[in-house]
């Protein structure tokens, strides 16, 4: 059995909810899978395990990009998830009145890619409140990609 991780970091909720969704649509194909707040895991060896990783992180910031509170020393030690070649996919609220609209999900693919991990599926940003049907179309893009 295929096993996914799902990683986010949510202020207002929005992410947990998206994250929510992923995974109730990845277990619904089968999948198992894993959902962790960013503040319950520590980077050492998080990929480990896994076939697909996904991570969810809200954007803050209207003059720089700042990352979910929670999420941010995830982001300074993914170096330490083992992400070389594993799957990965990313997805985030926002607003899209702000300059980096989605910002921090920008950031996490940037990041990934330098780090080695396969991007499987374009990013899902989400302006506002999320709605399910976003999330559960993404999670099966992101699972025929997988």
């Amino acid at each position: 059995m295929s096993k996914a991780l799902i990683v986010y970091g949510s202020t207002t909720g929005n992410t947990e909810t998206v994250a929510v969704h992923v995974q109730a649509t990845i277990q619904k194909a089968g999948w198992e899978t894993v959902i962790k707040s960013a503040d319950d895991v520590s980077a050492a060896g998080l990929a480990n395990g896994y076939d697909l990783v996904l991570f969810g992180c809200s954007t803050w910031g209207d003059d720089d990009i700042e990352l979910q509170d929670d999420f941010v020393p995830l982001f300074d030690d993914l170096d330490k998830a083992g992400l070389s070649g594993k799957k990965i996919a990313v997805f985030g609220c926002g607003d899209s009145s702000y300059t980096h609209f989605c910002g921090a999900v920008d950031a996490i693919e940037e990041k990934i890619q330098s780090l080695g991990a396969v991007l499987v599926n374009a990013s899902l940003k989400i302006d506002g409140d999320p709605e399910k049907d976003d999330a559960v179309a993404w999670a099966q893009e992101v699972l025929s990609n997988a």
